[in-house]
C-alpha cells in the first residue's frame, strides 16, 4: 500500500476533528474553514519525463526490466518532496515543478550499482527513496534538471540473523513494521520506534541519523548500526568488521546522517534484543515544565532509566497533544494542569519492576505526581497518531507544522525560551499568532531533544509565513548554543544552518568526501551539502 499523496499514511486514519477542537481553532486563533478542496491527483498537469530514450534503455537494463522503471504521472506524482507540510500544501495546490522524471525499482545492490552507473553516463540526478517520510527538504534536490527517485521497496529481506551475536542484516527498503515482524518471528526486536515508524524504512532511519521513541532504552538508531553496504557511481564500500574497533575512524559514522549524498545504503548490520516479555508505560504529573525536566535530568543522569521518557510542557498537555487520541479532552476540564511525563518500561519482568520501582521513587521524589497506567497506555496506543492529526488540521483551515533540536541540560531553559519567542513573534507579526506546544523527546546523560508543534490558522501565504518563522526559529536555535536537527535531519531546509554549525574546514571536508565518491555531484545534490 503506498502513502496518501498528498497527506500521511492511510488516508481512513485521518479523523474527523472533535468540535472542541475546531472551537479552539476558531476562537483562539481565527482559524477560518477552507474555501476550496485540494486538486485531485488525476487533474494535476504533469510535464514529459523528458530523459532520452537511451538514457530509458540504460535505466531498464540496469534494474531488470522497462517494468522497473516508472514513468507514468501517478508515480512520479507520489515520489514528488517529502511530508513536511510545506510539501502537503504545495502537492494539495497541485505544484509538481520538482517531480522526478522517472522512478527506477532496483532488487538489490548489483541494481543499485548498475542503476548509478545508467545515471552518471547520462548526467541524471538520484534522489534515494525510502519510505518517503522526510520533513526537512531531503527528497528535493537543488539541482534543476531531470532526476531518478531511486525507490527501495523491491529490496525488503532480512538477508542474516546471529541469534549468538544478536545481530541482523537487513535490507534498505524494508518497512519499520516488516522489520520488527521478520525479527518477532525469531525472538528479537529492533526496538526501533519513531512516529513515522509505521511508514518509514531501515535504509532511512540510518540515512537520516533517526531516533525513536523509546531511545532512553534502546538507543539512537545510529548506537543500533553495526554494519554498512552502500553503492556508490565510484563503487562498494562496506563498513563494519566488529562491533567496535580502533582501526581508524569509524566510516560507518560518516554515511549515518549523510542522507544519499555518498551513496545509497543498501545493507544495515544492527544489533537487535529479545522481545520484552513485559511493556508498561505510565504517566506521572509535574507542576511545571522546570520541574519536570529535572526529574528526567536526574533519571537520565543517575538512573534507573526508563525506556520510553518524555516530558510535554504545560500548553501541550493542556491541549491533549501528550495523548492525540486524546486530543481536546484537556479542553473540556478534564486533565488537570501542569505537565505531563510518560515513562515506559520494556524488557522482563524482573528488570522492568526492578527499575520501575526506583525510577518512580526519583520521580516522586522531584515532585511528581503518579498518573497510573492509563495515561501511558493511551500514549502507546496513539503514539503514532499525530501526523494523521496534522491532516485533519490542515483539512480544517489550520497550519501546522513540527520542529526539533537538542543541547545540554544547563541550556535547555534559554533554548525552549528563545525558539517560542522567535516562532511567536514571527507568526504573530505576520498575521498568524501561534499555539506553540513542546515536550522533551529524548534524554541523554548530557543533554536533551525539544520537539515543538506549531499551530496556526494558515492565513493567506501559509508556506511563505512559516519559512519566515522557521528561519527565525534556527537562528534562534543556533544563537542559543543547540544543534539544527536532533533526529529528522538535515535536507535542505537546514543546510545553510549545518553549513554555519559544522564550520568552513568541516564542509570542505565533506565535500571531498563526496567528490571522491560521487564525482559528478548526481547524488541528492543540495540535500546535506551545498551544491559545489
Amino acid at each position: 500500500m503506498d502513502m496518501l499523496w498528498s497527506g500521511w499514511g492511510d488516508p481512513a486514519k485521518a479523523a474527523p476533528l472533535p468540535e472542541t477542537v475546531t472551537g479552539l481553532l476558531r476562537d483562539w486563533l481565527g482559524v477560518k474553514p477552507r474555501t476550496a478542496e485540494p486538486v485531485a491527483l488525476t487533474d494535476i498537469a504533469v510535464p514529459e519525463p523528458g530523459l532520452e530514450p537511451a538514457a530509458l534503455q540504460a535505466l531498464s537494463a540496469a534494474v531488470g526490466g522497462e517494468e522497473n522503471v516508472r514513468t507514468d504521472a501517478e508515480s512520479r506524482i507520489r515520489h514528488t518532496r517529502g511530508k513536511s507540510t510545506p510539501d502537503l500544501l504545495r502537492m494539495r495546490e497541485g505544484e509538481v515543478d520538482d517531480i522526478p522524471a522517472a522512478v527506477v525499482l532496483p532488487a538489490g545492490h548489483d541494481d543499485v550499482l548498475a542503476a548509478l552507473r545508467a545515471c552518471a553516463a547520462h548526467g541524471l540526478a538520484v534522489v534515494p527513496f525510502g519510505g518517503g517520510t522526510s520533513v526537512v527538504g531531503g527528497l528535493a534536490p537543488a539541482r534543476r534538471g531531470p532526476f531518478v527517485a531511486l525507490d527501495l521497496r523491491r529490496m525488503d529481506q532480512l538477508l542474516a540473523l546471529d541469534p549468538v551475536s544478536r545481530t541482523a542484516t537487513l535490507q534498505p527498503g524494508l518497512r519499520a513494521p516488516q522489520a520488527e515482524a521478520l525479527l518477532a518471528e525469531q525472538g528479537f526486536t529492533l526496538g526501533h520506534f519513531p512516529q513515522s515508524f509505521e511508514w518509514a524504512t531501515i535504509g532511512g532511519f540510518a540515512a537520516a541519523r533517526s531516533s525513536g521513541q523509546a531511545s532512553a532504552g534502546y538507543g539512537r538508531f545510529d548506537e543500533m548500526v553495526l554494519g554498512l553496504t552502500v553503492a556508490t557511481p565510484e563503487g562498494t564500500l562496506d563498513t563494519g568488521r566488529a562491533p567496535r574497533s580502533a582501526a581508524g575512524p569509524d566510516l560507518r559514522q560518516l554515511v549515518l546522517g549523510s542522507e544519499g549524498a555518498f551513496g545509497v545504503i543498501t545493507s544495515v548490520t544492527v544489533r537487535i534484543r529479545p522481545v520484552p516479555a513485559t511493556r508498561v508505560y505510565e504517566g506521572w504529573r509535574f507542576d511545571s515544565f522546570e520541574a519536570g525536566a529535572a526529574a528526567l535530568r536526574r533519571l537520565a543522569q543517575d538512573g534507573p532509566r526508563p525506556t520510553v521518557l518524555r516530558l510535554s510542557d504545560e500548553t501541550e498537555t493542556l491541549i491533549g497533544l501528550a495523548q492525540p487520541d486524546a486530543i481536546g479532552a484537556a479542553v473540556d476540564g478534564q486533565q488537570s494542569p501542569g505537565c505531563t511525563a510518560i515513562a515506559g518500561y520494556e524488557g522482563t519482568d524482573e528488570d522492568t519492576s526492578y527499575r520501575r520501582e526506583r525510577a518512580s521513587a526519583v520521580l516522586r521524589d522531584c515532585g511528581g505526581t503518579p498518573l497510573g497506567e492509563e495515561p501511558g497506555q493511551r500514549w502507546a496506543h496513539g503514539r503514532y497518531s499525530a501526523p494523521y492529526l496534522r491532516d485533519s488540521l490542515l483539512d480544517a483551515g489550520a497550519f501546522v507544522e513540527t520542529l526539533e533540536t537538542a543541547t545540554f541540560w544547563s541550556r535547555v531553559p534559554e533554548l525552549y525560551a528563545s525558539v517560542r519567542d522567535a516562532l511567536s513573534s514571527t507568526l504573530t507579526e505576520a498575521g498568524t499568532p501561534p499555539l506553540i506546544m513542546c515536550h522533551i523527546s529524548h534524554v541523554y546523560e548530557n543533554g536533551a531533544s525539544l520537539y515543538f508543534t506549531v499551530v496556526s490558522a494558515q492565513g493567506d501565504e501559509p508556506v511563505v509565513h512559516w519559512e519566515k518563522a522557521k528561519h527565525a526559529a534556527n537562528e534562534a536555535i543556533l544563537a542559543a548554543g543547540g544543534t539544527i536537527s536532533h533526529h529528522h535531519g538535515v535536507g535542505t531546509d537546514h543546510r545553510d544552518w549545518y553549513v554555519r554549525e559544522a564550520g568552513p574546514l568541516g564542509i570542505e571536508a565533506l565535500q571531498a568526501v563526496k567528490r571522491r565518491l560521487d564525482p559528478q555531484g548526481l547524488l541528492n545534490p543540495g540535500v546535506l551539502l551545498p551544491l559545489d
